[in-house]
């Protein structure tokens, strides 16, 4: 074989290696795209190192792992609640106000998307009176 042919080999298996996005242990990468984008969003180069997203995926998988299992030992065995999740983070300031917010969202979005709902089956349209324009 040429040495190109060799080097051209060697590309196209760090191609595939590169799309596949799994750890060393196997496990796919989930949320890569979206850390690669809040490093940006937070200062980091708009490429940031792999090396650098695969750390903070594996600290972002361990948060999780653990506050999943801390708050099924909480509460009801086998079920996480978002009241373990508040119990947990309560004694962090930002976590708590950050979940606290997120909640009120969630509340807000619901009543939104009902109000929307109900309107929208029933059947609040006005009629038309013979004008050309549809107004509500």
């Amino acid at each position: 074989m040429a040495t190109e042919d060799v080097f051209d080999q060697f590309d196209e298996e760090e191609q595939q290696v590169e799309s596949q996005s799994f750890t060393k242990a196997g496990r796919k990468r989930l949320f890569s795209k979206e850390l690669r984008c809040m490093m940006y969003g937070f200062g980091d180069d708009e490429n940031p190192y792999t090396e650098s997203v695969d750390i903070l995926e594996d600290l972002v998988i361990e948060f999780i792992t653990e506050m999943t299992h801390n708050a099924m030992e909480i509460g009801r065995s086998g079920r996480v609640q978002v009241e373990d999740i508040v119990f947990l983070v309560r004694k962090d300031a930002k976590k708590y106000a950050r979940v606290k917010e997120l909640l009120m969202m969630n509340e807000e979005l619901k009543k939104a998307r009902k109000a929307f709902d109900e309107g929208k089956f029933a059947g609040n349209e006005v009629p038309n009176n013979g004008n050309t324009s549809i107004t509500k």
